[in-house]
């Protein structure tokens, strides 16, 4: 389960009501919604929250780093509340689904020096394609 809420107040993030829902909505292991889908979810617990009050929460959210948005092909970007918990993303090549995964090794030593062409790294994005065992047994 990830701290997103916990995070969120640690910082003084205000928690009005429709951003305390659009957190609920994210919090979880292996949760990568797209904005639709937490609006869609975020309007079941509070009816009254619009699509714009959720596409400022997540906007607001990654901009302080508590959530990644994350792009893995050309469907619409989906949001990963995981931000402090270094992963990376598992996705089903047919159906599209995302998990995180947290592979032993570091993915900058298999970099070589030659292939950084003078590069500063900051960081690493690794995305495995598979297909899921939901898509295989179809």
């Amino acid at each position: 389960m990830s701290d997103l809420l916990e995070r969120l107040r640690e910082r003084g993030w205000r928690m009005t009501a429709q951003r305390r829902v659009v957190a609920e909505v994210l919090d979880g292991e292996h949760v990568h919604l797209t904005a639709d889908e937490v609006h869609a979810r975020a309007v079941a617990r509070l009816p009254e929250i619009s699509r714009a009050t959720v596409y400022n929460t997540l906007g607001e959210m990654v901009t302080l780093g508590e959530v990644i948005e994350v792009s893995t092909d050309r469907r619409a970007k989906r949001y990963d509340p995981n931000a402090h918990r270094p992963h990376h993303h598992l996705v089903c090549a047919q159906c599209g689904a995302i998990r995180d995964v947290h592979p032993s090794g570091d993915p900058l030593a298999d970099l070589p020096d030659g292939e950084r062409f003078g590069f500063t790294i900051s960081g690493v994005e690794v995305t495995y394609r598979g297909t899921c065992p939901n898509c295989a047994s179809a």
